[in-house]
């Protein structure tokens, strides 16, 4: 069984939060290393440290480019035209009060001392120059494809990356593979999305709940000039995975294109469980400074809810059948698939009595069932209805007994487990022992016992 991973997204979500919210919840940092130094892009390095957020201990990623692939991402100046220190003081204790000046929006970020570093100084001698600045998908699968991470990891990888691109094309007209996106082939967005993927299957996540994000108003600065918030792309992946976009009164870009890729592509529920358990929890820092603190809160929890789950009821009543039709109907219900059958006994118009069939069933084995009343019974008509079930946790056991082996049904509730011995088992025993039901069927709950008291 893979973990769940809850998303809280008070702050928005960035591709490097993401990441060093899963550093920070455990993900390994040798399979990280080992994707980044594989990466066949120029113009990087990547440090993993810890920095303040409003007091706490939180953990960042930090991807430092050169001055050729700089694009100004965590410079609040260029991006919202002005200072934005934060209203009321600091919100970080390492970062000066002043604003971010060109090129230097990663130094103001971190007072601490890194604990990792991953060096990717190639320069340009590979004759790459310029050129990584605008990639399409073509050169971004290609990229891919040479780093060395799992396979279930490079999936999730390229999946953020077509949600990426089929956003961009959206928003500039153009079909997908005619898109040359700086916002995607920026070398930082491919850092992050490849850490993100490899930390994601490193921790073995297989189900991530994200309720809604957090975001921010106003305009912001790209390469072609000034857009509203939330961006294009941002607008267009929520629209087409139904991400619910929940507005603060912050004027900033809380979540980026990256970001919402990253949820997109990896979410499976927008629901938390009634309770839960808490596992671990990581936090992770963003760049950008607002009003309220950059972090990422991510989680791994366990559902400490009530099973439930769906079951469909159909009723018919039914006046003008033998008992023996009605008998053999509800053998061949049960046969069917069907989870109870029962009859009650009423009385219906002109004081007739009659009986009500009522079956309980899965919601996909519910046409055939009526298939089967309509066609063994005199029914005209069936109602339905789909209702919500709670069930205790269970399982099937075999008990040994001094007649021989018993089916058990063990069911959980409260720290405590109740045993319950299956008819077919107990008949079985008594026929093949000569012994009486109930005898058989004592005989039995006594075995359970003794299991309970091991």
């Amino acid at each position: 069984m893979g973990k769940c991973l809850y998303l809280e997204c008070m702050s928005g979500i960035s591709g490097d939060m993401a990441a060093a919210a899963l550093l920070d919840l455990g993900a390994g940092r040798e399979p990280l290393e080992r994707a980044l130094r594989s990466l066949p892009v120029d113009g990087f390095s990547a440090a993993v440290s810890r920095v303040k957020k409003s007091g706490l201990d939180v953990c960042d990623f930090d991807v430092r480019l050169d001055a050729a692939h700089e694009n100004h991402d965590h410079d609040m100046e260029y991006l919202f035209g002005g200072s934005r220190t934060p209203a009321g003081g600091q919100e970080d204790e390492d970062i000066p009060g002043h604003g971010h000046e060109h090129g230097h929006s990663h130094e103001h970020e971190h007072g601490h001392e890194h604990e990792h570093s991953h060096e990717h100084e190639h320069g340009h001698e590979h004759g790459h120059g310029h050129s990584h600045e605008h990639r399409g998908m073509k050169e971004i699968l290609e990229i891919l494809s040479r780093v060395d991470m799992t396979e279930r990891a490079r999936e999730t990888a390229v999946r953020i990356f077509d949600i990426l691109a089929d956003a961009e094309a959206a928003a500039h007209g153009v079909d997908r593979n005619q898109v040359h996106f700086h916002e995607v082939g920026a070398v930082d967005s491919i850092v992050d999305i490849v850490a993100v993927a490899v930390c994601l299957d490193d921790l073995d996540v297989t189900e991530v709940i994200v309720p809604y994000l957090c975001e921010g108003n106003g305009m912001v600065r790209c390469q072609h000039g000034l857009i509203p918030i939330p961006v294009p792309a941002v607008a267009n992946i929520a629209q087409t995975h139904g991400l619910v976009l929940k507005p603060t009164d912050i004027r900033g870009e809380l979540v980026t294109p990256t970001g919402a890729a990253i949820v997109a592509a990896v979410r499976t529920s927008g629901r938390l469980p009634e309770r839960f358990t808490i596992q671990k929890v990581g936090l992770g820092a963003g760049k950008r400074q607002y009003e309220r603190p950059s972090i990422l809160r991510a989680m791994l929890i366990e559902d400490a809810s009530e099973k439930s789950d769906e079951i469909c009821k159909l009723e018919s009543n039914i006046d003008d059948c033998t008992g023996e039709m009605l008998g053999y109907v509800m053998e061949r219900l049960f046969e069917a698939g069907a989870r109870d059958v029962h009859y009650t006994p009423v009385f219906m118009k002109k004081n007739r009595p009659a009986w009500q069939l009522n079956v309980i069933c899965d919601p996909g084995d519910r046409q055939k069932l009526e298939e089967i009343i309509f066609s063994e019974t005199t029914t005209i008509g069936i109602r339905r209805v789909n209702m919500q079930r709670t069930v205790l946790e269970r399982e099937n056991v075999r008990v040994a007994t001094p007649l021989g082996e018993a089916g058990v049904k063990v069911c959980r509730f409260g720290g405590k487990e109740k045993y319950y011995p299956e008819y077919d088992s107990v008949k079985e025993l008594a026929v093949k022992n000569g012994r009486n039901f109930q005898e058989v069927y004592e005989m039995v709950r006594q075995a359970c016992g003794s299991r309970e008291a091991e």
